[in-house]
């Protein structure tokens, strides 16, 4: 198992980034490795950090301002090679079909509960690890 997974957190809202940092702990669960953060309060700085490389998976703020979370999932699903799976943070259940068609993997309502967002965000790191295995 490699030692560390990059998350690449996406809010304008610090508040909503907190909630992430502390719903996924120093690991999301026992077999998956320890998670570095990347924050990014906007759209620029997101398409910044996966240019440079090494995120394993993104977590986009659905409600994030002036460009959410959905937006920012289809274009970086459109722009870049090989885009890490997506973890969008939506503001309701009924908003679900909007996160398939942004082409996120997997979709969780805000506020951030901690063991549905810690299950989601275990699951694509996984996946990703088994990718890359």
């Amino acid at each position: 198992m490699q030692p560390t997974a990059t998350v690449l957190v996406y809010s304008d809202d610090s508040n909503t980034r907190e909630q992430v940092r502390l719903a996924t702990g120093r690991r999301p669960a026992p077999d998956v490795p320890v998670v570095e953060f990347v924050e990014c309060a906007t759209p620029a700085a997101v398409l910044k950090e996966l240019d440079r490389g090494g995120i394993d998976v993104c977590v986009l703020d659905g409600e994030a301002v002036p460009m959410g979370g959905m937006g920012v999932c289809r274009q970086i699903k459109d722009e870049v090679f090989r885009c890490p799976p997506v973890l969008l943070l939506i503001g309701r259940p009924q908003d679900a079909w909007l996160a398939t068609w942004s082409r996120a993997e997997s979709a969780v309502t805000l506020p951030v509960e901690p063991v549905e967002f810690a299950a989601a965000l275990a699951s694509l790191l996984r996946e990703k690890l088994a990718l890359n295995a």
